[in-house]
């Protein structure tokens, strides 16, 4: 490492970098401009080899992995998205205001996957194996002044392969900041709000309790005053208290409270947020530190006969699991990106998100914040016991209470965030040493926060056998999976409460259609079948929503019983967008799954408006399968439908019969002998007519169709816009069965980000700006750069009229 550091104290970047100098005192700046990157390759040999001038300019966030070729030869695997790991270099130069000489200034990464070591003008700072955990480092000590450039070197190590049951990602792929404190400072996440919410004759009344830890670099004692002040999200200001304490020398903790009366409180339907300011003032009166923490008042509740309350009302929690990953941008993190995931999943009717099997983004809580999603927020995937030879089973021992508490006080002023998970599926459940670690994290959990419900997601439902549960230590029993054993939980399980914690796991491409659709399928169909191999050759699964894993069920299989039973507190699905990595049933070239309600580039599968018709309050009426078939065969067709009667179908304007749900009944459903035209469904409500939705067969392909999720992004080099790809026949009507290759290309203050189309088989790189469409759609991701303007893309494929778009770049 010492030889590595040499060569590049000694390396003339040229115009590679710039120098970038923080002009404005304001305590916290991005730190993501002007890095430079290796991406090594382990197996040529040492490091000391490296020729540094063939690194290149990245800005951060950044994940290498994404970049490649899918392939079946990484030793990631297919599981891990058949792409690969390896060892990242990140460097950079920065200056700094001679200002902040007598100051003290710290870094801090949101995220590095994995195995991260970071140097500062030669000194180590130290290594972080999790690759989910946000740390910082302080680096005063290490830097230079007077103009003098300092270097950091960052080394990311995720070579050792096997190590996720996912697609990880690999390098610096969330946000990094510097922050800048004086000596006298609030420690790192060291404000902790806590509001309890109290139901009167008179009115809701909150009392704020709040924890403020104090560093003082000073080593001395001292005295200051901590003011704290609450706002409303228009900037009104509704309370505030403050206190004079003794400082001592190292550090010291602050608890003051706070009544509010009558106050918004938060909802998924309702998200309203407050704002706390907290100020140090020293015996001359002068802020020597301030923080500023958004927070919610809201009241969460378990109960065992009659499920989960939010502020004193019964709530169904409707929830999905989700993995980190963006698609086509890899494990980058992108607030739009998570902002256009949150906004597809509340329009469909989902209220809560569980993070799976990890510590989330900060860019997410923020946005279930302000979205309205509750969040169970799980930390751990494996203990000490492995899942693959290389994964975080090896630092458990050495890293797991540091990780741990890292996440809680990071995370525990969200109110989103409604329950901690501390581990899915844990290997521990069938060893008595999970009892001693359950007492363990749950003491480590309620030690830093006591306001929030503890459980783990749980697959041995066998209670003799499972020692998490015997450790009687869960607040929530969160179940995986075994849907046909909840109705008898209040029986099995005396004085517990219940959170179904991942549920469903069933398969779909979106817009394929296998017959018959009236029975449920299981690829693979047991445990010892790694994958199907006598499915279909394109490596599509039917989107009728009658095929899942061999552990789990169809979609309405379980919902139906998640809704009977008002002890069943909730559901999360597994999951709500298909990721990278983990592609059941298929070996490779399937390299994504095929679990998700909405697939890997953004577009819901028939299912999503089951759901929507289930767990929102529009009124849906959806129809499937499309309508391009062979002259005679007999077609299953379905509806979803709500706030409606019955439905009628219609095929060329003659009806084909009135249908109406039965009993438990999800969806109604004919067979139709195929002739082309136009197939047409009613719905009614006491005789008129509420919904009517069409599908016309569609003739060959013509032209290509382009739309944007938004037409005008910011200059931030940040913002994204998903423009819809549609290969359309004269008529303008999607063609169900295209697969014409189509190019993209770029002018203006913009770039292509990336390339999708939904297909879990599709081994073109997702960086591409080439794209087969499938099933008649695909996606181009299209990011802004700094500067305004315009950015004109253009899809071209050979025997089609190509399609243009313009989207605006401006503030």
């Amino acid at each position: 490492m010492q030889k590595i550091i040499k060569y590049w104290y000694s390396l003339n970047f040229m115009l590679c970098i710039s120098f970038h100098v923080f002009a404005q005192d304001k305590s916290r700046f991005s730190f993501n401009d002007n890095w430079l990157f290796y991406e090594y390759d382990s197996t040529k040999g040492l490091i000391d080899t490296l020729n540094f001038g063939s690194w290149k300019p990245v800005q951060l966030p950044h994940d290498w992995s994404i970049y490649h070729d899918f392939s079946n030869k990484y030793p990631t695997t297919p599981n891990q998205g058949a792409l690969p790991g390896g060892i990242g270099w990140y460097a950079k130069e920065f200056l700094l205001p001679s200002t902040y000489r007598n100051k003290y200034v710290s870094i801090d990464f949101d995220g590095i996957y994995r195995n991260s070591e970071v140097w500062v003008n030669g000194h180590y700072l130290g290594k972080r194996p999790n690759g989910y955990i946000s740390f910082s480092y302080a680096i005063s000590p290490y830097l230079n002044w007077n103009g003098q450039k300092n270097k950091i070197v960052v080394k990311v190590d995720n070579c050792k392969q096997p190590e996720s049951r996912w697609y990880s990602g690999a390098g610096i792929y969330r946000n990094v900041w510097i922050t800048v404190h004086n000596a006298i400072q609030i420690a790192h996440w060291g404000t902790f709000i806590e509001p309890k919410v109290e139901q009167t004759t008179t009115g809701i009344k909150t009392t704020i309790t709040t924890s403020t830890t104090i560093e003082n670099k000073l080593h001395k004692e001292g005295k200051i005053l901590v003011k704290n002040i609450v706002y409303t999200n228009n900037g009104k200001q509704v309370s505030s208290s403050q206190s004079n304490i003794k400082l001592e020398a190292n550090k010291s903790t602050t608890t003051t409270t706070i009544n509010l009366n009558n106050p918004v409180l938060w909802s998924p339907e309702n998200p309203s947020l407050y704002t706390m300011k907290t100020y140090i003032y020293d015996t001359n009166g002068m802020v020597v530190d301030s923080c500023s923490v958004d927070f919610g008042v809201r009241n969460i509740h378990f109960d065992r006969e009659s499920g989960f309350y939010l502020n004193y009302k019964s709530v169904k929690i409707k929830g999905v699991c989700l993995h980190h990953d963006a698609g086509a941008l890899g494990a980058v993190v992108n607030v739009r990106a998570i902002e256009r995931q949150l906004q597809i999943l509340k329009e469909m009717g989902c209220n809560a998100i569980r993070t799976s099997h990890n510590a989330p983004a900060p860019e997410l809580l923020d946005l279930c914040d302000k979205m309205g999603f509750l969040v169970m927020d799980e930390v751990f995937d494996m203990w000490a016991k492995k899942k693959n030879k290389f994964d975080y089973h090896l630092d458990f021992p050495k890293w797991h209470v540091q990780d741990l508490q890292d996440q809680i006080r990071r995370d525990r002023n969200h109110p989103s965030v409604f329950m901690w998970s501390i581990g899915n599926e844990i290997r521990e459940q069938f060893d008595s040493s999970g009892i001693r670690l359950t007492k363990e994290l749950v003491t480590l959990t309620k030690q830093l926060d006591s306001s929030r419900p503890i459980t783990s997601a749980l697959t041995e439902m066998d209670t003799t056998k499972n020692f998490i549960y015997q450790a009687k230590e869960l607040d929530v029993l969160g179940w995986n999976y075994n849907e046909k054993m909840y109705p008898d939980f209040l029986k099995k399980y005396p004085g517990q409460k219940f959170i179904a914690s991942e549920t469903v796991s069933a398969l779909e491409s979106r817009g394929h259609y296998d017959k018959p659709s009236d029975t449920t399928i299981f690829w693979p169909a047991n445990s010892k079948e790694k994958y199907i191999l006598n499915g279909n050759k394109d490596y599509t699964v039917s989107a009728y929503d009658n095929v899942a894993a061999y552990w789990g069920s169809s979609h309405e299989e379980t919902w139906k019983i998640i809704q009977k039973y008002p002890f069943l507190s909730g559901t999360f699905v597994w999951t709500g967008f298909d990721y990278l990595g983990e592609p059941t049933p298929y070996p490779f070239p399937a390299r994504s799954s095929y679990f998700g309600i909405v697939d890997l580039a953004g577009f819901p599968k028939d299912v999503y408006y089951m759901y929507q018709s289930e767990w929102s309050d529009k009124t849906v009426l959806h129809l499937l399968p499309h309508w391009n078939w062979e002259v005679g065969q007999i077609i299953d067709v379905w509806a979803y439908y709500n706030n409606a009667d019955e439905v009628e179908l219609y095929l060329n304007g003659k009806s084909l019969g009135v249908r109406k749900k039965q009993g438990d009944d999800l969806h109604v459903s004919w067979k139709v002998p195929y002739e082309s035209g136009i197939l047409k469904v009613v719905s009614r409500h006491d005789g008129k007519v509420v919904l009517i939705k069409e599908i016309k067969t569609a003739g060959a392909p013509s032209k290509i169709q382009l739309f944007a999720d938004r037409k005008t992004i910011n200059p931030d080099g940040k913002d994204l816009s998903y423009v819809s790809v549609q290969v359309v026949d004269k008529d303008g009507n999607i063609v169900p069965n295209a697969d014409n290759e189509i190019s993209f290309s770029i002018t203006g203050t913009g770039s292509i980000a990336g390339t999708d189309n939904g297909c879990q088989a599709d081994t073109t790189g997702l960086k591409r700006p080439i794209r087969k469409a499938f099933n008649g759609k695909c996606l181009v991701i299209i990011q802004s750069n700094n500067k305004q303007g315009s950015i004109q893309l253009k899809a071209t494929s050979p025997h089609l009229n190509s399609g243009t778009i313009t989207i605006n770049s401006k503030k």
